[in-house]
């Protein structure tokens, strides 16, 4: 391997007290996360000025570097290994599980949702592009009277195909939740699979269906219990806590059962308590968490209206300072899966989009230092393509002004999102290509462009004021 980055690494480990003072090491979109022994021997000073680093800050017990999307990934190989670790060992063993040690029971909880969706996020954005691309292709009105699949017939086929990729991995959304939160949690991920297909088992009654009225739920005498044999269609919430509860009984099936027996017994046993847990206590009380997520975030639109939307884009990117972001996902499958519909996809891009406006504002008014002006086109360009964490950690929040500026900017925007009913038919992409998942309904495309044009124009003009 031709190491490109020597200087960085070689700087770095000087900075951050040698290599005998990381515990851990793995990064995410765009930073590089270290958790180390002693956080006194980190030199802060150094660390933000290594070459290509947008910014550095310490966050629990992590000091994250941000070198942007990419880039992050190519260090971090090197890293691994001029520190000679096995990046799969680094990721999920014995180092990682003495890092989490240092956090708190709130900081791991956050830290195990954000690693079951990271793990499927590949797949969810997926499904989220491919969705808006049908809708794209089928929607009237777009470019004329007529979709563009009437308009050129020879490629319904295409869209056909289009339309059941997407649809099909959103439908077996549980199962894949399911799978990752098995093995997050440290689970054979196989019986994730399995507990995931139980969810949506085809002889079960349709959730939706039940739900709506058109359907009964076929009801089961389990030891003098009334149990419901009814679905997870959309069961999100069901899922992340089912692989939680498949890992836990693959673990102790494991350890206490005779080695003779164990490879039979410990898989069928984890299911068999699995199933039964899922339809009489986990399932019942997920669905119900999920729908009260859902409702209460419905009863916000409803109720607070304008001024719902307003507090939400102005103060998700403060959320996402403090890495509670990652929930969101699970309550964005949760309202797609309930309403077909997700109005926070919007308005966590028009936030983002303030905090990149903020960014130009700040470039504007450093014109002549270099090193603002290259860290601010930088953050400005993977804020456009949904990664905020180069603009608020090296510019916004480290300069406190441009965060309030980018969070005004956002809550007027999402005034607009409100005002003109933009929402989206998918979930896991915002900025530009979130542009792909609009739901075309009054007039989407365009509302979506006004929105973030007026989040970025607003963050320079309050900057700049």
């Amino acid at each position: 391997m031709v190491k490109k980055y020597t200087d960085i690494l070689k700087d770095l480990l000087v900075a951050v007290g040698g290599k005998e003072n990381i515990q851990h090491l793995t990064h995410c979109a765009t930073r590089l996360r270290l958790v180390l022994v002693d956080d006194e021997k980190v030199d802060m000073d150094k660390v933000e000025n290594l070459r290509l680093a947008k910014g550095a800050f310490v966050v629990g017990d992590q000091l994250q570097i941000i070198f942007g999307a990419g880039l992050v990934n190519e260090i971090y190989k090197e890293l691994i290994e001029e520190m000679d670790l096995d990046q799969s060992h680094n990721k999920t063993g014995s180092l990682n599980l003495e890092s989490t040690k240092k956090q708190n029971p709130f900081q791991r909880f956050i830290k195990s949702i954000s690693d079951v969706f990271i793990e499927i996020m590949p797949c969810i954005l997926a499904a989220a592009l491919l969705m808006g691309l049908t809708s794209l292709l089928s929607t009237k009105g777009l470019f004329s009277e007529k979709s563009v699949v009437e308009m050129f017939p020879a490629i319904y086929g295409i869209n056909r195909i289009i339309s059941i990729a997407s649809s099909g991995i959103f439908s077996l959304l549980p199962m894949i939740v399911a799978y990752s939160s098995t093995k997050r949690f440290g689970g054979r991920p196989v019986l994730g699979l399995a507990i995931g297909a139980v969810m949506i088992h085809p002889n079960l009654s349709d959730a939706f269906a039940v739900a709506s009225g058109s359907a009964k739920a076929e009801m089961v005498d389990v030891l003098g219990f009334n149990i419901g044999l009814v679905g997870f269609q959309g069961g999100i919430i069901v899922a992340l806590m089912i692989g939680f509860v498949v890992a836990w009984l693959d673990q102790i099936f494991n350890k206490v059962l005779p080695d003779i027996i164990k490879f039979v017994l410990s898989p069928m046993l984890t299911i068999l308590i699995s199933s039964f847990l899922l339809f009489s206590i986990i399932g019942p009380f997920g669905r119900e968490l999920g729908n009260g997520l859902t409702n209460s975030l419905l009863w916000m639109t409803e109720h607070l209206g304008i001024v719902g939307f307003m507090i939400f884009a102005g103060v998700q990117q403060i959320i996402v300072i403090t890495g509670l972001h990652h929930t969101f996902g699970a309550i964005e499958a949760q309202l797609l899966a309930n309403t077909g519909r997700d109005f926070l996809n919007p308005l966590m891009s028009v936030a983002l989009l303030g905090q990149g406006g903020a960014v130009l504002g700040y470039m504007l008014l450093h014109w002549k230092n270099r090193k603002i002006r290259e860290i601010s086109i930088s953050a400005f360009i993977s804020v456009l393509f949904g990664i905020s964490e180069p603009a608020l950690f090296g510019v916004t929040l480290k300069y406190k002004f441009p965060l309030i500026a980018g969070c005004l900017a956002g809550a007027v925007a999402g005034a607009y999102v409100y005002l003109s009913r933009l929402t989206a038919v998918g979930y896991g992409t915002t900025g530009l290509p979130g542009f792909t998942i609009v739901d075309p309904a009054n007039g989407g495309y365009l509302n979506f462009v006004i929105a973030h044009l007026i989040a970025v124009v607003l963050g320079i003009v309050i900057k700049s004021i």
